[in-house]
């Protein structure tokens, strides 16, 4: 699809936005579901065996994995069930075990989810006989309403992945309403943030086919009388409006931001003249994007290196004179110098986290003059996060791709930061150590971090929690010898102890780990 989107404006449809609080039929919501029982590796080898060994060596290159065999995060469909639900006139539908979906709801509805996730409860003997994948068959149809949808995604979790459900049988289109089906098993996906990817590659590979085949939608604002560059990667809402910005000067426009919030805008997000990999790890939707012969530009315009090069890259992609370049640059680096300076940032910060944008974020803070000794993210290394790493390696950070839990523990312990910034264990532990701690997720990448806007973003919170050093350590001392080991909970007296029962528990540990290793060794 070298070549740019032809959009219908004759037959231009007339849509209704998402309704909130749309009710699944009966058939679809509620029911008994099995359990995931068998570990990762029999999962596995089973759902090879039912002929899902193409999609597994599929996610193994696209999300190559680490020394960790499992997701040390949430469970990853919820990355894919996030995006299916941030969609207008999209309805979800789950297919696996009923603490799965119980989990994956409640999970979905406290991030501010306004619509019903769709469920095909499912027993051994429908699982066995075929019958589920006639239970989801038959809700589809019964939710392929063209009045209220453009598509309906399903999404096959752990149990009907490794039973080999074909969710490729099912129509690719009913009554107008394209469904998408879906393989999310936490054996196969690493992290929620590649779940992500896995329903934005597919959908933009659905688009794509339609593109080619004739006109399409145009976006509900009309097309841009300017090229355009999409931007890959969820972001602060104010940073796709600083990057527009910034491409103004260069003659350019922003466009959509994948993953999308329509439809329609998957049609002009592949008509673009190039594509911005904010987020690193898209390897499914970059895959669509170069199928499409859009060029990927890597890193972002984070801090002065980071706007700067990313500029250049951009007027590379375009082929841009370089005197029009660095007029842009001109026109903003000097804003975001002075943002850095008025709000530097000091002290040793170890930064981990598993939503993609870490090597941005400890760039940004570099530069704001913070000493980071160490970033681990839970993603996998791609050739568009090369040039972040190298810049962040040539200040002397180590970056840790596909970092583990106990990566990101260890190294806060052997650093012992002014900050601990990570996910939520790693800020407990931080926190129990008497090192102040922030949340990733909700605290730092919730903060424009693009352009000027974003230079100084981070100085207030960060500087707040560094400064918080003397009450946590007041906290420490109070709360000293309690909650750990023997003393967890609420005693009245001295704790009941019964080494005798722990040396018993032990001995059967040992008998199960020696069973497994030479189980291993058959």
């Amino acid at each position: 699809m070298d070549r740019e989107v032809t959009y219908d404006t004759a037959h231009e449809a007339e849509v209704t936005l998402g309704q909130d609080r749309d009710e699944a039929p009966d058939h679809v919501r509620g029911g008994d579901g099995l359990g995931c029982h068998a570990g990762a590796g029999q999962m596995a080898a089973a759902a090879r065996s039912a002929g899902k060994s193409e999609l597994l060596d599929q996610y193994a290159k696209d999300y190559p994995q680490g020394p960790h065999d499992k997701p040390q995060s949430m469970c990853p469909a919820f990355g894919s069930l996030r995006v299916g639900l941030r969609m207008r006139r999209v309805a979800t539908v789950l297919s696996g075990s009923a603490c799965c979906v119980y989990g994956l709801t409640f999970v979905s509805h406290f991030y501010g989810a306004r619509r019903s996730v769709g469920y095909v409860p499912f027993n051994s003997e429908t699982l066995v006989t075929g019958k589920l994948f006639e239970d989801i068959r038959d809700s589809v149809h019964e939710l392929a309403d063209p009045d209220r949808y453009d598509a309906v995604v399903v999404t096959n979790l752990c149990v009907p992945t490794a039973s080999g459900v074909p969710l490729r049988l099912l129509p690719k289109e009913i009554n107008g309403v394209r469904i998408i089906g879906i393989d999310v098993p936490g054996f196969g996906v690493p992290t929620h943030a590649e779940a992500k990817d896995v329903l934005a590659g597919a959908m933009l590979g659905y688009a794509r086919a339609e593109a080619e085949a004739g006109p399409v939608q145009a976006p509900v604002g009309g097309k841009s009388d300017r090229p355009t560059v999409t931007l890959l990667g969820e972001m602060f809402p104010a940073d796709p409006v600083v990057i527009g910005r910034l491409l103004d000067p260069l003659g350019l426009a922003v466009g959509p931001t994948v993953p999308c919030r329509e439809w329609r805008e998957l049609y002009a997000a592949l008509d673009c003249g190039a594509v911005a990999a904010v987020h690193p790890f898209y390897t499914a939707a970059m895959r669509e994007f170069e199928a499409a012969g859009r060029p990927i530009v890597g890193s972002a315009p984070v801090g002065h290196d980071g706007t700067a090069a990313w500029l250049a890259d951009v007027g590379d992609a375009f082929g841009l004179a370089a005197e029009k370049v660095a007029a842009a640059q001109n026109g903003f680096l000097p804003a975001i110098t002075a943002a850095l300076a008025a709000a530097p940032v000091k002290g040793t910060i170890t930064l981990s986290g598993y939503e993609g944008s870490e090597l941005l974020v400890a760039r940004l803070l570099v530069e704001s003059g913070a000493d980071v000794p160490y970033v681990g993210t839970a993603c996998h290394r791609t050739q568009q996060s090369r040039a972040d790493r190298e810049w962040l390696e040539a200040k002397g950070v180590k970056v840790k791709y596909r970092a583990s839990l106990e990566d990101d523990c260890a190294a806060m312990e052997a650093v012992k930061p002014d900050l601990a910034i990570g996910t939520t264990p790693v800020v407990q532990k931080a926190k129990e150590l008497g090192i102040p701690g922030l949340y990733f997720t909700n605290l730092i990448s919730a903060r424009p971090l693009m352009g000027p806007a974003g230079a100084g973003s981070l100085a207030q919170v960060v500087n707040a929690a560094i400064a918080n050093k003397g009450r946590m350590d007041h906290m420490r001392a109070f709360f000293d010898g309690v909650g750990h080991g023997d003393t967890a909970g609420v005693w009245e007296g001295d704790p009941n102890l019964r080494p005798d029962f722990r040396a018993l528990h032990q001995k059967k540990l040992d008998r199960q780990a020696r069973a497994a290793k030479a189980a291993e060794m058959i």
